[in-house]
């Protein structure tokens, strides 16, 4: 891995390099797409993304686990949680450019 992490900025600049709008009505357009799917992610809509993937959120339920220092017993409260499934197009993408050349036996 490369460890490198893409920011709001570079895809901001990214908007701005082939759009063609000002770096400000980039970072507007780009602030408005994350907020739009934070807002339907948020009243439990599924965000799908063409040939990228899809964001939904789930309900995780109340369930029991335990301290590994001390093997004491602790419920974990019922949480959401946000979920992504990349499209077989972002797979395939990825897999394209990993190391090596044949299949990667998954």
């Amino acid at each position: 891995m490369s460890g490198q992490t893409v920011t709001r900025a570079q895809l901001s600049e990214a908007v701005y390099q082939e759009v063609g709008l000002s770096r400000n009505e980039s970072s507007d357009l780009l602030e408005s797409v994350l907020e739009e799917m934070s807002l339907a992610l948020a009243r439990g809509e599924v965000v799908k993304i063409s040939s990228f993937g899809s964001f939904s959120v789930r309900e995780k339920g109340q369930r029991v686990g335990r301290n590994p220092k001390t093997g004491e017993e602790v419920p974990i409260m019922p949480r959401k949680v946000l979920v992504f499934r990349p499209s077989q197009l972002l797979k395939n993408r990825i897999n394209k450019d990993a190391v090596g050349d044949g299949p990667r036996g998954e």
